[in-house]
Parts: structure tokens; sequence; C-alpha cells
């Protein structure tokens, strides 16, 4: 199944048509949810790749061998395309399901269910840099443009999967009232692994012995990642992602978009997340304490009461 250039709109949201149709998008939304399942929420480019591993590994109490020898889209299946149906037809015990679909088109499945929801957020300038790079290189994607093209089409929520924002305020926006829903950020991960596998681990009750958590630690490192091709998507054929314009694995770091975005990008970034996130509750820290050198110099503000984008 090709279809490169097939866009799929499904509810005003659009979808490269070489993953997904109308008919596995409506699967998705009707989906039977099991009390057993772990579903991994994520917008693209947020972590969906360390969630699965990390799952796969807590699940397999630190035993590495699904990991290296099955891909991750057939352990963790997403489940909004067009092949989840017969990856979860031959699934034995609990199983992990993927998506990156909005909260309002699952929230009608989920009702009722005791499926463990984890949701990984990541800094949405690092995701926009991510998102563009991966543009890039999968040919299933529209091609990006200019950065600032993309960067616009961004914070428009014009992109394949729809807007950012509303799909983090759409899936954060019950997490207090939901004992299901777990909330991590790639960042999190990025500062403490051990200690988010932990917390990840005592969500899932499956408490882990040292060792199994030592092993889990290792084989879900970036590095180790990276070599994997259960993982690094080099198994994929070079028509459907070309690996000539760069690697699915790039940096696996925070704070990359400062080497990116431009004085004038990041401040417009910043206004509009402001605004549009204004009634999240959450409170978003995405950095260390340090120097912050963007392309051109700019004196950041941060205000204690607002979101936090950057830290200087």
């Amino acid at each position: 199944m090709a279809r490169l250039d097939v866009t799929e709109t499904f509810r005003q949201i659009t979808f490269p048509g070489h993953l997904h149709t109308q008919e596995s998008l409506r699967y998705a939304t009707d989906f039977q949810f099991q009390d057993t399942d772990t579903l991994i929420v994520t917008y693209p480019k947020s972590g969906t790749t360390w969630m699965q591993q990390a799952l796969t590994l807590l699940m397999s109490r630190g035993d590495a061998t699904l990991a290296q020898t099955v891909p991750n889209w057939a352990r963790a299946p997403w489940l909004e395309q067009y092949y989840c149906p017969e990856v979860l037809k031959g699934s034995q015990g609990p199983r992990i399901i993927t998506t990156h679909l909005p909260y309002h088109l699952l929230a009608p499945a989920l009702q009722g269910s005791k499926a463990k929801i984890i949701y990984v957020a990541r800094n949405p300038k690092d995701v926009a840099v991510s998102y563009y790079h991966f543009h890039k290189m999968a040919n299933f994607l529209p091609q990006p443009g200019t950065f600032d093209e993309f960067l616009n089409n961004f914070l428009d929520g014009t992109l394949h999967y729809g807007s950012w924002f509303d799909h983090v305020r759409g899936w954060t926006s019950q997490a207090e009232d939901n004992l299901n829903f777990f909330y991590i950020t790639y960042e999190d991960m990025w500062q403490d692994l051990r200690g988010s596998l932990e917390r990840i681990s005592a969500f899932l009750q499956c408490p882990l012995q040292a060792e199994e958590l030592n092993s889990t630690q290792r084989h879900c490192s970036f590095s180790r990642m990276k070599e994997n091709a259960m993982v690094n998507y080099t198994q994929i054929p070079d028509e459907i992602m070309d690996h000539s314009k760069g690697q699915f694995m790039r940096k696996g770091k925070i704070g990359d978009w400062k080497n990116m975005f431009t004085e004038e990008q990041s401040q417009r970034f910043d206004q509009v997340f402001e605004s549009e996130m204004q009634s999240s509750q959450l409170r978003f820290v995405w950095e260390c304490l340090g120097d912050f050198v963007p392309v051109e110099p700019l004196e950041t503000r941060t205000t204690a009461e607002k979101p936090v984008l950057s830290v200087a």
C-alpha cells in the first residue's frame, strides 16, 4: 500500500494516505478497548518510539528479546493505521497500542474503559524542528517548504494530524479526573530516565527488580535505540523514507530548536503558545536552567505564572 501522494481527511484533520484510510480511521474511533490495554498517546515527534521501547521492556521485565527482534509498529501498533487490525488479531496478553489521534476522536471509544493511557508531551519548538526534518525524508508526507513556511503551518494547526495545541489541551484536560491517565514529558525522560521508568512501572502496577530496571534503562537509551533496526526505521525502503536525506532518530536531545529558530520565529511562537495554552492547568517546563543562545541574539524573559517555553 504505497499511496504516497494521497491525503485522507477525516473529521477535518488530514492524515497521510500511505498509512491511513477512511476505513482504518473509522476502525480507530469505533475501537473496543480492553481493560488490560495500555495506550500510548503522542503528537508526532514527541517521544513515541521511546515510549514504545520503554513499555516493551517494562512489560518484558527488562528482557530485550522482543525489543530487538520485532519492529516497534508490530508490538505497539498505531490504532489508526491500516495494518492495526491484523497485528492485534495475533496479539496475546496485555496489548500496547499507539495513537496520534486527538482526544475528541477517541473519547467515545475510551468512555467506560479501564485501559491505561500514557500521554507523552514535548517542547513544541523541538517538535516543530523534528517534524520539519521528518517531512524532508518521509516521502509519504508533503514537502515542508522553508522552515518558516513549515512553522507557520505548525502554528496554524494545518499539518497532518492537526494542531499540537489542540492535541495537548484535549488529552490533558481530563487528566485530573482519570486515574488511568499518566502524563509525562520527553524532557522528564531525557533528564531522569531511570526515575521516569520507575514512575511508569508504578503506574502500570508492574514493579521491577533492580536488575530488570537496569536492563530496561540500558536498552531504551537513545544510543541503543539508534542502533536497533527494530526502532530506527532503517528497514523502511528508501522509496518510502529517503534515508539519504536524514535519519529518523537524529539527535534525541532537548533544546535543539535553538539551532533552528530565529529571534522573530521564537517570539512569534511564544505569543501563539501563550494565547493557545492560557487555559491549561499544566505547568510546562521544557528545559534545564542554562544559557540560551538562539540563531540571533535574543533577550528571553520568563514569567513564573505562565507556561515556560525557554529558561535563560
